[in-house]
């Protein structure tokens, strides 16, 4: 198998109460890993045998005839970012370089929170909300489906919040903001952003 589930940065419980454990069983272990077996099922054989999940992204990356395989890689990508997104007893306001760049690029953290959670709750259907660096600075973005800024050039994704309905639906039903709200409140992994972000430069 090339590519496999990578492990979670933490147990399975270790975002409860906020995210459940039966949440994390299904998305984790049901939808994550079904995109890893698709993925090993479309390049198995193919000139792809081997690539990197990020070659195999940037291959597939807007041709129509490879929607299949770029959506399965993606979100394979995607879904490996976002549980790194979050740690156990994370959230709050940012410290380090990070938390200079948001009151920097957004004005204040607060302004950076509205933002963020508006990128979120305007996502129509299922999608993501993205911290990015773009240029030397701060932006948010939010891709529908299994979009992502990996496929832009200059840009860096440093920060991911799922707002596909199977990420809250277990514990928020159909509260979207419920749901964002919790994320940036107790679950955001500043460190991650802050190591994303050293990474770039």
């Amino acid at each position: 198998m090339a590519f496999d589930l990578p492990a979670l940065p933490y147990s399975r419980d270790g975002l409860a109460p906020h995210i459940s454990e039966d949440t994390l069983n299904f998305h984790y272990g049901k939808h994550h890993n079904a995109y890893v077996t698709n993925l090993n099922k479309l390049t198995e054989g193919t000139d792809l045998d081997g690539a990197s999940l990020e070659e195999v992204i940037q291959t597939a990356a807007g041709d129509p005839a490879k929607a299949g395989l770029f959506n399965n890689a993606a979100q394979v990508w995607n879904h490996t970012f976002y549980w790194h997104s979050m740690k156990p007893g994370g959230g709050g306001r940012p410290t380090g370089r990070i938390s200079e760049l948001i009151d920097r690029d957004f004005g204040s953290y607060e302004d950076f929170s509205e933002a963020f959670k508006t990128a979120g709750g305007t996502q129509f259907g299922s999608g993501w909300a993205w911290l990015v660096l773009k240029d030397g600075k701060l932006e948010i973005r939010k891709t529908p489906n299994a979009e992502t800024p990996l496929t832009e050039a200059g840009t860096t994704p440093l920060l991911t919040m799922d707002v596909w309905e199977h990420a809250y639906y277990l514990d928020y039903q159909n509260a979207r903001p419920t749901y964002m709200a919790s994320f940036l409140d107790n679950l955001v992994n500043w460190d991650f952003a802050n190591q994303n972000l050293a990474d770039a430069a």
